[in-house]
């Protein structure tokens, strides 16, 4: 390891520059000492006619320099070679100044007295981050105007949501969704009402289950005041609150079993009675209704009215897991990572290969939610510019299937068989698309061809 990693020192050329030129001499001689190509210039001019003629992987230069200051040089060094590696040298007590340098494009700081040892894990680090901005995946980003977070559709099966979607948002009835929770029930809600006549009207949203039973009905319904102890003022409810628009019911399967009827006849009639009213309003709201439980188990265990179950089952979405839909994850990442740095005010380059290799293989049971904080989890508390492996809070989980490929021991499966399976694997999540699966693979087509020839 130790001749590996001379190695790669003495392949690595370095270019200091200070007005001293003892400091430069010195500096230098440590650096071929500790296995590094090193040079110096104490005049900053003629280290920038060197930059544009020779290759220098990283340039050390001292920030306070007679004619021209480290940060200016940095500017001229940029605007000749925009990703030359720059560590500056910074005076004790200059820490603002050297976070300056960073926001200005320095690679990294260093401030005076400092050991050898200190300069030499300073240049690794520089070194260590150049290749980690390598190996970043560079994802496509999704059509934000078009498609609202979590509904990024490169899978053929969200494709066809998607297209489905846009043909439910033209008409009027009502459209039941289902999927695991956190898979984007709300935000192909939000899609279809974005994309129905009704999209200048409000869209208004009630979590079913996360009401008390009491209040559920004066929500939806309105109230009139005196209608009970707390009812101090005439409120309309959310049907009225959306006229003209579209009311999102979601988690309808824990509508509470009393309030059903009221909700079926209010669906049928387009009329709502408040508590404690002696006449119905008329109302015009379109109902998109929602649920992450399977909803005929609720309608065996009485849970659910089977009436209102048709009444709302006129249009079904099945939106799939994101297990299943591994070729929309590149573009999930690129999307939520965007919506992390915005949200954070952080500056992220993009994700390393080793933990968008982590993402691919993990099963995701949280789906578009839990990747989105997980990703803003990592914008948050990453020490670099980069998402690595070890920033991903679920990274030390394996991930766990029961068919595949934790069945492959106990068939007694050869590496050879193993890889084919898994391709195969991957073929039929991507329905057969050979270009999106060697994507996932990691590998270009031809190879994958060949693979599946063998």
């Amino acid at each position: 390891m130790a001749l590996i990693n001379q190695a790669m020192q003495e392949s690595k050329q370095l270019l200091v520059i200070d007005d001293d030129s003892g400091v430069v001499e010195y500096l230098t001689e440590m650096l071929i000492t500790s296995g590094y190509r090193a040079s110096g210039e104490t005049d900053p001019q003629r280290a920038l006619e060197r930059l544009e003629t020779e290759h220098f992987d990283l340039v050390i230069s001292d920030v306070e320099m007679p004619g021209m200051r480290g940060l200016d040089l940095m500017s001229a060094i940029h605007a000749r070679k925009p990703g030359q590696l720059i560590l500056l040298i910074t005076a004790f007590g200059s820490i603002d100044l050297g976070v300056r340098s960073l926001q200005a494009g320095a690679c990294g700081f260093i401030t005076k007295p400092f050991s050898l040892n200190d300069l030499i894990v300073a240049i690794e680090r520089a070194f260590r981050d150049r290749q980690m901005r390598r190996e970043i995946v560079r994802v496509v980003t999704a059509d934000q105007d078009f498609i609202p977070s979590g509904l990024v559709a490169e899978s053929p099966k969200m494709q066809k949501i998607l297209q489905l979607a846009g043909r439910a948002a033209q008409i009027n009835s009502p459209v039941l969704l289902t999927g695991e929770s956190g898979v984007g029930k709300g935000a192909l809600a939000r899609f279809i009402h974005e994309h129905s006549p009704r999209a200048k009207g409000p869209f208004l949203q009630i979590n079913c289950a996360a009401l008390p039973f009491a209040l559920v009905e004066s929500e939806l319904f309105g109230v009139r005041k005196g209608a009970y102890t707390d009812a101090r003022e005439h409120r309309p409810g959310l049907f009225v609150e959306a006229e003209g628009g579209t009311l999102f019911l979601d988690e309808i399967a824990e509508m509470p079993l009393a309030i059903q009827p009221k909700l079926l006849q209010a669906l049928e009639t387009g009329k709502v009675r408040p508590v404690g009213a002696g006449s119905e309003i008329a109302t015009d709201v379109r109902i998109i209704a929602a649920t992450n439980q399977p909803i005929e188990k609720a309608l065996q265990n009485g849970l659910m009215r089977s009436d209102l179950y048709y009444r709302l089952n006129v249009i079904r979405l099945d939106i799939p897991p994101l297990r299943e839909r591994l070729p929309d994850l590149e573009h999930l990442v690129d999307h939520l990572l965007q919506n992390a740095q915005t949200k954070l005010q952080r500056q992220i380059h993009g994700i390393s290969a080793e933990a968008m290799r982590w993402i691919r293989a993990y099963p995701w049971p949280g789906n578009v939610r839990e990747l989105a904080n997980i990703l803003e989890r990592a914008v948050a508390l990453t020490e670099h510019d980069t998402i690595l492996l070890e920033d991903l809070a679920q990274a030390t989980q394996l991930p766990v299937d029961g068919s595949f490929p934790g069945n492959a021991a106990n068939q007694s499966m050869t590496l050879a068989e193993l890889e084919i399976a898994y391709i195969r694997r991957i073929l039929e999540i991507t329905q057969g698309n050979k270009l999106q699966a060697a994507k996932i693979l990691g590998i270009d087509r031809g190879t994958l061809y060949r693979k599946l020839e063998d």
